[in-house]
């Protein structure tokens, strides 16, 4: 099993790779909080953590579209968090993750676009857990009902950009070949601690599963 991540910018990482490298690829972008207005509407915990001292500026700057033509290109189906936020294409499997979030001034709701033709999902789980290392943080569940449901065994998955590694520690729970990208340095660092921490330091091995974490800086 392989699983490789790199502190890169994903989209001259996916420019590097033939067409359908992955058979899927899971995506949580920025959505551009900030110039949606949320950054002044928004509220509480999200809002302390992120809006007022700055960290904003370093993950809410929204992808251009070469990164969607990327994405589509190097992976044979995908799945895109906020992907109401983004020009999209008409999907029939919209997923959306019911957060049991009881105030009102959070979202209820987040939503995913995919590439699937098939039924919309619905996935409930509330993330209100002290064990966050990133604003936008979803949790390793969310990624393993993913794979459950829309991954096949000997697939290969990538993520264009981890954050928290979430997927990762998923995917490698549930036996997928992996490939992550992160391009905050201190969210890479912070990611790969806690992978190493969920999964019990199970990193490097030279006869069994192969675990590279690379940073090009």
């Amino acid at each position: 099993m392989t699983n490789e991540v790199f502190n890169t910018d994903c989209l001259e990482y996916m420019r590097t790779l033939p067409d359908k490298a992955f058979q899927l690829a899971i995506a949580d972008p920025p959505y551009g909080i900030r110039d949606a207005g949320g950054a002044t509407g928004g509220a509480g915990k999200l809002r302390g953590r992120a809006f007022n001292n700055g960290m904003i500026d370093r993950w809410d700057k929204a992808p251009e579209q070469e990164f969607f033509d990327e994405l589509k290109r190097i992976s044979c189906n995908q799945i895109v968090w906020g992907g109401n936020y983004f020009p999209l294409p008409p999907s029939r499997c919209i997923l959306v993750w019911d957060k049991v979030q009881p105030w009102e001034n959070f979202s209820q709701v987040e939503i995913a676009w995919t590439s699937f033709e098939s039924p919309a999902q619905l996935f409930q789980f509330d993330n209100r857990t002290g064990d966050k290392i990133h604003p936008t943080q979803k949790p390793t569940e969310l990624y393993a009902w993913l794979l459950r449901k829309y991954a096949k065994p000997g697939d290969r998955i990538f993520d264009p950009m981890m954050g928290s590694q979430s997927s990762r520690i998923a995917a490698w729970k549930m036996g997928f070949d992996y490939v992550g990208c992160e391009l905050d340095k201190e969210y890479f660092d912070k990611g790969c601690e806690r992978f190493n921490r969920e999964c019990k330091g199970e990193i490097v091995t030279k006869d069994g599963g192969v675990i590279k974490q690379l940073s090009l800086f």
